[in-house]
C-alpha cells in the first residue's frame, strides 16, 4: 500500500503501515554495559582456561571480545557467566542450573565451544593466540 506526496513538484510513492494503538505502555530498557571490572575478570578467566584446554582465540579477535563481554554481562546480570550465543526462554533458570554455564559442559567434556571462544588447533577459525587485552575488547566492542 503507498500513498503519493509531493516533493518539489514529484509524485514519490511513501510506504504506508497500519500500526494499531494500544492502551498500554510499553518501556523500553536502556543496555546497560557490563563493569571493566567484570569485563576483566572474564578475560583473565577466558585467558587461564585457553591455556589449561589448550584451545585457541578465533583468529578474529571481534568474536572473542564479544563473547567475553556478553559472559560478563550475564556474569553482572544472572550471577554466573551463561553461554552468550545461545537463545533461553528463561535466563535465570539455565544459569541455576549451570549446563550452559562457561565453560559449558559440550567445552569441558568433548572441547566444542558453540560461542567459538575456545577453539582446538585444527579448527580452521582458530587463532594463535590465548590471550586479549582489555583494550582490544574495548576497540572491538565499541560500536555495539
Amino acid at each position: 500500500m503507498s500513498i503519493q506526496s509531493s516533493f518539489a513538484g514529484v509524485a514519490l510513492p511513501l510506504p504506508v503501515a497500519v500500526v494499531p494503538l494500544r492502551r498500554s505502555v510499553s518501556l523500553i530498557r536502556a543496555k546497560v554495559e557490563p563493569s571493566e571490572k567484570t569485563v576483566e575478570i572474564m578475560r583473565k578467566f577466558s585467558e587461564q582456561y585457553a591455556r589449561r584446554s589448550e584451545t585457541y582465540f578465533c583468529v578474529d579477535k571481534g568474536v572473542t571480545s564479544v563473547v567475553i563481554k556478553g559472559l560478563a554481562d550475564h556474569k553482572e546480570t544472572l550471577g554466573a557467566p551463561l553461554c552468550p550465543c545461545r537463545h533461553y526462554d528463561d535466563k535465570a533458570a539455565e544459569a541455576a542450573q549451570g549446563f550452559w554455564n562457561c565453560p559449558c559442559v559440550p567445552m569441558r567434556e568433548r572441547k566444542e565451544c558453540h560461542c567459538m571462544l575456545f577453539l582446538t588447533p585444527d579448527n580452521d577459525f582458530a587463532g594463535r593466540e590465548q590471550s586479549i587485552t582489555l583494550d582490544e575488547i574495548k576497540v572491538s566492542t565499541s560500536n555495539l
